[in-house]
């Protein structure tokens, strides 16, 4: 037998989303585990629920962002290839791995999240390298495969 949690009755109006986000989360998961649904907010909740997708893959453009800029950084300044470098390239990498693990549904849109992620590497390539921006090609030249496998060292006594 399980046991039934009860939770206080919600007031009949509530916080609004634009008054107290936090408070106003709390009360709609209430609204929703009650199954008060006619309470609602539904606009905003539908919002917020696509907004959850758009953050795993904003995540997932983020953390190709980093292991592209270290790549470009490695291509185009290879004597000052770090270590730290390798150590960025394999976490971002881990990280990629656990969104399109957790949200398999982004794998249809894995090209889109590499050229945006390289859209930014190359603008922070620039700035860290103080190379010209036109040193680093409009397009990706890394391939997706590139991206998720190529080898970078990250012990002394590993080659890449």
């Amino acid at each position: 037998m399980t046991a039934v949690t009860k939770t206080a009755p919600l007031p009949a109006a509530g916080v609004s989303y634009t008054q107290d986000f936090y408070t106003w989360t709390q009360e709609q998961g209430a609204r929703l585990r009650a199954g008060d649904l006619d309470a609602l907010d539904r606009e905003n909740l539908a919002e917020e629920i696509e907004s959850l997708g758009r953050s795993q893959f904003d995540s997932l453009v983020g953390a190709w962002r980093i292991v592209i800029l270290h790549m470009l950084k490695c291509d185009h300044q290879p004597s000052k290839r770090t270590r730290s470098w390798a150590i960025s390239i394999a976490t971002h990498r881990s990280n990629a791995g656990f969104v399109l693990k957790d949200s398999p549904g982004l794998k249809s849109r894995r090209e889109e999240a590499l050229a945006r992620a390289y859209h930014g590497a190359r603008l922070e390539a620039s700035k860290e390298t103080r190379l010209p921006l036109k040193r680093f090609p409009l397009d990706c030249p890394y391939t997706l495969d590139e991206v998720l496998t190529r080898p970078f060292a990250i012990d002394p006594d590993d080659t890449p």
